[in-house]
């Protein structure tokens, strides 16, 4: 794969070929203490085909905030893998929980708790779509594109749109698009958003604990791909200040009770539930949400539940054709883009299921 920051990515493409005598390189990933992304690659002796067949390995947590320098071994347990765009080959990216030399999990082991009330829910199957929105700036963090010591027009022809001055950094969505394809993580589409340099990309639907995997794997190679570019990542929620769209992770979610014919009434039954815990959802709906959940630019606001029918000002959204079929699924429109999508599976479920 060429580099295209590189002043000679040919000389990338020649060491990316070279033979690896029979060895498999696994890179670990994690959150960190900041709801940061943070890797680390071991040298394996074969090819990995279960998850068990992994290491359990350790990183200094006092540099990432997630522990004291006295005590600051954490420990990474594999919980998925996924096959490797970068490297290509038999090589691997391993999803890893953080635990604590006690034993117990790390602050930042959310994917430990919703893996359990997944488990509880298991028999309602209960599926995820999340729409992550994000935006790139350059390396001097301005927004990529944008004229220098100015500002493009406003708002209006940039969402979904196509040709020079509408969209920027199109090779590097479409390169991530196809590292998500060949990881095997369930990306459903992408788009061009409302505000310039502003993009979405759709993971689901995943059922379960799949969801947070698949959405942690999308948001690292978008990381990773934008890198080999020299281009920065933003999932802040308004990561542009002033009359601009902020950015969200609107989540789709239906059971299958609510996927069958007169599935309204269970929809309806957990838009219920929901209204009941706002103020809980919302403590971890995201950092900064208070800056986008406004009531302007397609939000609710962020103090007052609300719901409706093809409504995007509203904190759940019922589509309006599952209203008019009388099944399908909700959109809850309040989580901000820098969520953790384990926790927002979490609560979701926990809400609407298990309470």
């Amino acid at each position: 794969m060429a580099v295209p920051f590189l002043k000679n990515p040919g000389l990338y493409e020649h060491y990316a070929n070279l033979d690896q005598k029979g060895k498999i390189m696994a890179e670990y990933i994690w959150i960190d203490g900041d709801g940061e992304i943070r890797a680390k690659t071991t040298t394996l002796d074969k090819k990995v085909k279960d998850v068990k067949e992994l290491k359990e390995w350790n990183f200094d947590g006092s540099s990432t905030n997630q522990a004291e320098g006295g005590n600051s071994d954490v420990y990474l347990r594999p919980a998925a893998f996924y096959p490797d765009p970068f490297r290509g080959g038999d090589n691997i990216i391993v999803i890893a929980e953080c635990w604590n030399n006690d034993g117990t999990p790390n602050k930042t082991n959310h994917r430990h708790s919703c893996a359990k009330s997944m488990q509880q829910a298991a028999s309602h199957k209960p599926w995820f779509g999340i729409e992550q929105e994000y935006t790139l700036f350059d390396i001097d963090n301005k927004p990529y594109g944008w004229p220098k010591g100015g500002f493009p027009g406003p708002q209006g022809p940039y969402y979904c749109g196509v040709g020079a001055g509408k969209v920027y950094a199109r090779d590097i969505i479409e390169a991530h698009y196809k590292a998500c394809l060949y990881a095997g993580v369930n990306i459903s589409g992408i788009n061009a958003e409302v505000m310039p340099s502003q993009w979405e990309f759709q993971v689901g639907p995943c059922e379960g604990i799949k969801m947070g995997d698949d959405m942690l794997m999308a948001r690292f190679l978008l990381l990773r791909v934008a890198e080999d570019w020299g281009v920065k990542v933003s999932f802040h929620p308004k990561a542009v200040p002033g009359d601009w769209n902020g950015a969200g992770c609107h989540t789709n979610y239906s059971t299958e009770a609510m996927r069958k014919e007169g599935g309204m009434k269970a929809i309806e039954a957990a838009i219920e539930k929901l209204s009941k815990r706002h103020s809980e959802h919302i403590a971890v709906y995201g950092t900064d949400n208070d800056q986008r959940l406004t009531g302007k630019h397609e939000t609710g606001h962020i103090g007052q539940f609300s719901s409706g029918v093809a409504n995007r000002g509203a904190s759940i959204r019922i589509p309006r054709h599952v209203a008019a079929q009388g099944f399908g699924y909700l959109e809850d429109r309040r989580p901000a883009s820098n969520i953790d999508a384990y926790q927002v599976t979490d609560i979701m479920v926990q809400t609407t299921l298990l309470l």
